[in-house]
């Protein structure tokens, strides 16, 4: 068993990491970081078997772990991420996982310097419409892919982090263009408007339209809000043998703010239900498609693959920083209003 730590018990690490590292095979949850009282004490409910740490330092001292997850605030991570890769644990970082660019290429030099595997949480490539549309085009259902839609809008300007540092295109942005690249391949160019509020922590980017070109010759088109009072997922997919369309309920997001749990039932656990499958159209009529399986919590069982027999981990360092350096050329698209080339 991989024992995971855990660092950091917000939103992430309550409702996104210590559930799926429970019902991930090959997993056990050895720990977890928090320092407020009350955000212990709703560790200590949620987890009573678990210990509960101060800091990341305390955790490595204690020995319980092989492996951590960095789940703390944007500019916190890096120095997280550091201190685990140089007490020689395995790492996963939310997203973002760094700044830019060159700022995630020095943590993935890190890792591999010193024999560690980091990977960076993009958990969304296994939500439900996802793997539905994926196997889609897999099957070659859809024929060619010509161009894919994605909207994600979100009813939650809470959730917003405010100020030139945080900003929806990081959040957001970061999951729905990693899903482009997880389906349609690298990216070639990058084109972007983006929507702003003034909050007293400064100017924060609040909305994005996204058009990528991939190097397949696909091209994908990506918006979301979080001020609009909107909350609708959907994807919509023109390919040379049809049309594919889904409007879809982030049916694990859901659960899990439920109180939820995959482990469960975790044979019945992510999948849309059938008011929301999706519709493909082709020359032989319309045929709803049923939801594939959404489970997060196959990220980190295919973590522990990696680490124990040496398969390739679900998203590495390298392959996040793709998304960073897309998310880079969508600020500068964004400001310069010029399509950027990749």
């Amino acid at each position: 068993m991989l024992r995971v730590g855990v660092v950091g018990y917000g939103t992430g690490g309550q409702h996104f990491h210590t559930p799926f590292i429970a019902a991930a095979e090959g997993c056990a949850l050895a720990g977890i970081v928090a320092r407020a009282p009350e955000t212990i004490a709703k560790v200590r409910a949620g987890w009573p078997d678990v210990p509960v740490f101060a800091s990341l330092t305390d955790m490595i001292a204690a020995g319980v772990c092989d492996a951590v997850t960095v789940t703390t605030p944007p500019q916190t991570r890096r120095a997280l991420v550091l201190e685990a890769i140089e007490a020689g644990l395995h790492v996963i970082a939310d997203k973002p996982f760094a700044p830019d660019y060159q700022g995630a290429m020095d943590l993935d030099a890190a890792a591999k310097a010193k024999g560690v595997t980091l990977c960076v949480y993009q958990n969304r490539r296994f939500d439900a419409d996802l793997q539905t549309l994926r196997k889609l085009v897999l099957d070659d259902r859809l024929g060619t892919v010509w161009s894919l839609h994605s909207r994600m809008d979100q009813n939650g300007a809470h959730t917003l982090e405010p100020g030139p540092t945080g900003g929806l295109l990081r959040d957001l942005g970061s999951h729905v263009v990693d899903q482009m690249i997880y389906v349609l391949g690298p990216v070639a160019a990058v084109d972007c408007q983006m929507d702003y509020v003034d909050l007293p922590e400064g100017q924060t980017d609040c909305a994005f339209n996204i058009t990528l070109r991939h190097e397949n010759g696909a091209h994908s088109h990506l918006s979301a809000s979080k001020l609009n009072y909107n909350d609708q997922r959907e994807l919509r997919v023109y390919g040379s043998k049809g049309f594919y369309q889904s409007m879809t309920s982030d049916i694990q997001a859901q659960d899990i703010f439920a109180g939820k749990r995959p482990v469960d039932d975790l044979g019945a656990w992510g999948y849309e239900p059938e008011t929301c499958w999706g519709t493909l159209k082709t020359a032989a009529g319309t045929e709803v498609i049923p939801s594939e399986q959404g489970r997060y919590h196959d990220y980190y069982a295919a973590f522990a693959r990696a680490i124990a027999d040496g398969t390739p981990p679900p998203v590495t360092a390298a392959q996040a920083a793709k998304t960073i350096a897309v998310l880079d050329a969508a600020r500068t698209s964004a400001s310069t209003g010029k399509t950027v080339i990749l």
